[in-house]
């Protein structure tokens, strides 16, 4: 029979489980309507209501999903691929625990690969829907990611030599949160180095601009033209999840305060009030780099995501130097 302690432990841990899916599923358009809010604030507009990316996911749910006669299965099938590879890296991520629901098999390499199953699924069906468009998006998607990955894959790795381990988990607790700690000239630049790949991998400015229709711009865009209703909404959401992602990492691998120490319900409610305000400010932090900067013109962003390349790679060199 358990002990009155272990039973707590138990029901905590459940209690997390239940929050993060929750929370992976209910937060991102709130975190994508804090950023639009606070950009118009910074234009001097009033924006949109906190509410509106609710609205619209809602409102595509409700319109039929039309499909072309000249696409295949893989169309068909991409939308629900993006979603549930997106949504399985959200569980796997440790957000305001340790403890996430699938932690036994959060590795940072699982990770990567879930997202790019889902980049390849998005970017085949654009392509199988025949659109010139859709041919242009998957080419600047596949371009992107091929000098995305390896600045994100160094980044993590810059923090994860300390731990001695790809376990997202044991990164997140490894890292100290003391001010020397965040100070440290490599976690410095290993946040910038992610940061950018953030702004890269979520489509945001000064690479791509979620919100334009421009056949010259269009990167993410133009691979979901041919979509509507709920496929569309799926993607849509899939995406918004995807930035609490890489904010969660950014969030927690370089600023750890606020992760649970212990399976208990006070450091479970302050991980969750601490883990919020942290995604709130990235939020701000992103709208006001989208506010304060244009979209780079296309042949200019290689050089952007070598600067991100090029901050990892000195991170993970002064990992091994300053010890």
């Amino acid at each position: 029979m358990d002990s009155p302690n272990g039973m707590e432990k138990q029901l905590v841990t459940a209690a997390i489980w239940i929050v993060q899916l929750v929370a992976v599923l209910a937060l991102p358009p709130l975190v994508n309507g804090i950023i639009r809010k606070s950009k118009a604030r910074l234009q001097n507009r009033v924006g949109p209501p906190l509410s509106q990316s609710y609205s619209d996911l809602f409102k595509l749910f409700r319109k039929e999903a039309l499909v072309s006669a000249t696409t295949s299965w893989i169309f068909r099938a991409a939308p629900y691929v993006v979603f549930t590879t997106t949504l399985l890296v959200a569980t796997l991520m440790p957000m305001f625990s340790p403890y996430p629901p699938l932690g036994w098999m959060s590795d940072f390499i699982l990770l990567v690969y879930l997202l790019g199953l889902g980049r390849f699924f998005l970017a085949l069906s654009a392509l199988d829907a025949g659109s010139s468009f859709g041919g242009l998006g998957s080419s600047r998607e596949m371009t992107i990611a091929s000098l995305v990955e390896p600045a994100m894959i160094l980044s993590i790795f810059a923090t994860a030599a300390s731990a001695g381990s790809l376990n997202l988990n044991a990164i997140a607790s490894s890292v100290s949160p003391s001010i020397s700690s965040l100070l440290n000239p490599s976690q410095i630049l290993a946040f910038a180095g992610l940061f950018i790949v953030t702004l890269a991998e979520t489509g945001r400015i000064p690479v791509d601009n979620p919100a334009t229709h421009l056949e010259l711009t269009m990167i993410h865009e133009a691979m979901i033209l041919e979509y509507s209703g709920r496929h569309l909404a799926l993607i849509e959401w899939a995406s918004q999840i995807k930035l609490l992602i890489f904010f969660s990492l950014l969030g927690n691998l370089f600023i750890p305060t606020g992760i649970a120490a212990s399976v208990s319900l006070v450091d479970f409610v302050t991980g969750i009030a601490i883990y919020l305000v942290k995604i709130g400010g990235l939020a701000v932090v992103v709208a006001l780099v989208e506010s304060t900067n244009a979209k780079l013109r296309l042949f200019r962003v290689p050089d952007l995501l070598m600067v991100a390349f090029t901050l990892s790679l000195l991170s993970l060199v002064l990992r091994f130097l300053i010890r």
